[in-house]
């Protein structure tokens, strides 16, 4: 794959979780392709996958599941 930021061969998709929001109201989006460069060492999402994280952000009531997560606060 071509990566859009230096233009040479070799970005890689990999797959990460990102939490979003604080609180009672933060939530995690599992699984989001991120497009990673080995050469350039940059790291970013594609519009596709952006337009899809806003989708998921304003539908998560309906989508979620509830699972239990242990938190711990940094020192």
């Amino acid at each position: 794959m071509k990566c859009d930021i230096c233009g040479q061969q070799g970005a890689r998709i990999r797959r990460v979780a990102r939490t979003y929001g604080k609180g009672k109201e933060m939530f995690v989006i599992e699984n989001i392709p991120v497009v990673s460069c080995p050469n350039c060492g940059e790291s970013y999402l594609t519009a596709e996958t952006l337009h899809e994280i806003e989708r998921l952000k304003r539908h998560r009531k309906n989508l979620a599941m509830k699972r239990s997560v242990e938190i711990v606060d940094y020192p």
